[in-house]
């Protein structure tokens, strides 16, 4: 049993936290009572929705479009062939697991990252140059993620996690919105450099719409380095 020895009691608690075990009530000073056991709830109970495996599968299958759809920013400047949401999307996941300086918030970014442009699958990439207000974006992406929540992962666990993690940056008020809203423009102009480099483009247009985007190191810093570079680029 345990003693009632405060550095033991922090163990106590800990372990019992980790085993699983929810503790109710105060703790008695003295020696660990009857009582005390009793209040010890072993493994609070969280029923879990499952995600159906035609859902799961549909949802899957749906992704593909994400592979396939190409972005709409590199099309309309003329880009041969052009990167997909999913390549855009799988380098900010690994941007994401450079910037997080825990392995918590490293997991928490990639997810993010996974998420953030999820609803594309269903409406597509569109731009600020597409004659559609934030607001209908807004509206045509949460009822897309509305879907995917309720109709693929049937309003599973999962899928409200989804849909949570693709509202929370969408509103970019979270810390780690604002580190996902700079890691998404960061790897865009960065594409956009390597587009000059490899097909001879100026594209000038990504450096100067970002300007005011990167707020935080280490952006700041690798903004000042690959502005540089761009800048060398069009001078040859």
């Amino acid at each position: 049993c345990f003693s009632p020895c405060p550095r033991l009691r922090v163990f106590k608690d800990d372990l019992m936290s980790r085993l699983g075990f929810v503790l109710t009530g105060s703790w008695a000073t003295s020696k660990w009572s009857s009582s005390a056991e009793k209040r010890c709830v072993q493994r609070k109970m969280n029923p879990k929705t499952p995600v159906d495996a035609e859902g799961a599968l549909n949802l899957f299958f749906l992704c593909s479009k994400l592979k396939e759809t190409k972005r709409t920013g590199w099309i309309n400047n003329g880009v041969a062939n052009p990167e997909s949401i999913s390549d855009h999307m799988h380098r900010m996941a690994i941007i994401s697991m450079v910037v997080g300086d825990s392995p918590e918030a490293r997991g928490r970014l990639v997810k993010m990252a996974c998420v953030h442009d999820l609803a594309e699958a269903v409406v597509g990439d569109i731009t600020p140059y597409d004659g559609v207000s934030d607001e209908e974006k807004h509206r045509r992406e949460e009822s897309a993620m509305r879907d995917i929540r309720d109709e693929y992962l049937g309003g599973s666990d999962i899928g409200q996690e989804l849909y949570d993690l693709w509202l929370e940056y969408d509103k970019g008020e979270s810390e780690d919105a604002r580190i996902m809203k700079q890691i998404d423009k960061f790897e865009m102009i960065v594409q956009a450099y390597e587009y000059e480099l490899a097909q001879g483009k100026d594209l000038s247009q990504f450096f100067e719409s970002t300007k005011k985007s990167f707020t935080t190191e280490p952006f700041t810093k690798w903004v000042d380095v690959l502005r540089k570079r761009h800048e060398e680029v069009l001078k040859q």
